[in-house]
């Protein structure tokens, strides 16, 4: 995608970034909110500032990536191939 993409299109929340201070998440009203990894069956796996960590942490690693040339746009918090890489990888 070239340019810079569409925010702002959530109905009950919002989420900002700062490159100093990584993800900030609210309701719409402006109340505190948390970032959380919700499974298929709608279970919360995990929920809070470390989700939000490992987030931040993915794309500031694929963005680093790509602008040193190792040509890797995808980045895993696991590695491929491990058993919780490949639970999180399922359809």
């Amino acid at each position: 995608m070239i340019g810079v993409p569409k925010t702002g299109t959530l109905e009950h929340g919002c989420i900002s970034a700062n490159v100093n201070t990584g993800y900030r998440f609210t309701t719409a009203d402006g109340r505190p909110a948390r970032l959380a990894i919700i499974d298929d069956q709608g279970n919360v796996v995990e929920a809070g500032e470390s989700v939000a960590k490992e987030a931040w942490n993915v794309c500031i690693a694929v963005i680093k990536n790509f602008k040193i040339g190792q040509g890797h746009i995808v980045v895993h918090s696991a590695p491929p191939g491990s058993p919780s890489s490949e639970k999180d990888a399922r359809p």
